[in-house]
């Protein structure tokens, strides 16, 4: 195995284990925030508007949480696909040839 290769295998590695352990993350604090919330509404006593802003709180942090996730990975794999020249000369090699221009017809003599 050469060395751009053994470099490739171990940037794929790399770039899985990161991919991995930051959805962990993401899954494991999304837990957190429910568990939270499912306690402090236990506590409340059916105190229904401090219910409703415990809930509203949680679901805006999960859902802050994960979407700064996923969007954070997506420019991650949008910027390394660029810079590797992965999806750039992909789309040049499918992309159809345009198709020409139609000819004007040659102009009638005799009118």
């Amino acid at each position: 195995m050469s060395r751009d290769e053994a470099r490739a295998v171990r940037d794929s590695e790399l770039e899985k284990d990161r991919a991995r352990y930051g959805l962990l993350a993401v899954i494991v604090s999304n837990l957190a925030i429910a568990g939270v919330a499912v306690f402090g509404v236990w506590r409340l006593d059916a105190d229904r508007a401090v219910i409703v802003g415990v809930l509203t709180a949680a679901f805006t942090a999960v859902s802050g949480t994960t979407t700064a996730y996923l969007g954070i990975k997506a420019v991650s794999n949008t910027a390394r696909a660029i810079a590797l020249g992965d999806g750039t000369t992909a789309r040049r090699e499918q992309a159809p040839p345009a198709p020409d221009a139609p000819a004007a017809p040659p102009p009638r003599r005799g009118q």
